[in-house]
């Protein structure tokens, strides 16, 4: 994925690299925001694949806020989806974001609907 500055890649390198050393086995929940939407995925390292995603430009989307509360729906879809596929442990990957705002609302929704990290 590039991003539109050099800083803003480092920091998401940076991040990376010491989820993997924390993750011991487990999925790694993204997040990328963008000026408009938010998207999130749980993705599976070790064999490079993505098990669950949510965003705020799905077809069936029923998100009419926007902002901190789009961010905070799409925390509970991606939790909910992951119970059904039987997660329930992940490690957060905020993408080089400031872990504030939108990112914040996702990571504490995604806390309440059950996903642990």
């Amino acid at each position: 994925m590039k991003f539109a500055t050099g800083k803003m890649q480092r920091r998401a390198q940076r991040t990376r690299s010491r989820l993997r050393r924390l993750a011991n086995g487990r999925p790694r929940l993204s997040v990328f925001r963008s000026s408009k939407n938010i998207y999130a995925q749980i993705i599976d390292d070790a064999n490079g694949v993505t098990l669950v995603s949510a965003s705020t430009t799905e077809k069936d989307n029923k998100i009419i806020a926007s902002g901190v509360e789009a961010a905070a729906e799409v925390g509970r879809r991606v939790a909910e989806r992951a119970k059904k596929k039987g997660l329930a442990e992940v490690v957060f990957d905020r993408g080089g974001y400031i872990f504030h705002g939108r990112v914040k609302a996702l990571a504490d929704a995604a806390r309440e609907g059950g996903l642990n990290f």
